[in-house]
């Protein structure tokens, strides 16, 4: 009954889009634009464009990132209920804020712990090609979607980082249009540091 979603819409650049491809990205913008303006429906969005893009990644050996997209699809419920009715440990309403020092040190540690521990893992593991390149995006993108839920402005730049080294991945296994959409992704990031530091 979903084949079709496997079914080639188009090529771009030689290589087959799915319609599957399509739908994910399209969704994947769309939840950006919510997070960008503080809206609390990009996180359903989520949802769904993981799902889909854990079947694409999967699909073609990219098991870090599509663990990762079952990874989202879940934090993603903890987003929402988070962005509804989410406190800071005053009791003050969930707002953008800056990390302290001892937050910056922990998210620069968490990304330098994850991302051996994800590439050793996908080494010995599974069948990738990729497991190095593959690894940082998936443990990062852990980090950064935590900052994401507590409304922490540096989660942005952790996905300018995610989103740059995605473009080059997807671009190698011939996923042409998430290379746009990570392309995307990169500029919106850049959008969304500045929408949020205006906030502080």
């Amino acid at each position: 009954m979903l084949e079709w979603l496997f079914a080639e819409a188009f090529t771009l650049w030689g290589s087959p889009t799915t319609w599957l491809e399509v739908a994910a990205f399209v969704l994947a913008l769309a939840m950006v634009g919510c997070n960008i303006r503080e809206i609390h429906w990009g996180w359903p969005l989520a949802i769904v464009s993981s799902l889909m893009y854990f079947a694409l990644f999967w699909r073609h050996r990219l098991y870090g990132d599509a663990s990762l997209q079952v990874f989202f699809a879940v934090v993603a419920f903890w987003g929402w209920f988070q962005w509804l009715r989410g406190r800071r440990g005053d009791g003050s309403a969930l707002a953008v804020m800056r990390l302290g020092r001892a937050g910056r040190i922990g998210t620069l540690a968490a990304c330098a712990l994850l991302w051996p521990a994800t590439g050793l893992f996908l080494k010995h593991f599974t069948d990738t090609d990729v497991p190095w390149w593959d690894a940082f995006p998936t443990a990062v993108s852990v980090v950064g979607q935590f900052l994401l839920g507590r409304k922490f402005i540096e989660n942005w730049l952790l996905w300018i980082a995610v989103n740059a080294v995605g473009v080059g991945l997807f671009a190698y296994k011939g996923l042409w249009l998430t290379v746009i959409l990570y392309a995307l992704f990169a500029v919106l990031s850049v959008v969304g540091w500045r929408a949020w530091r205006r906030q502080l």
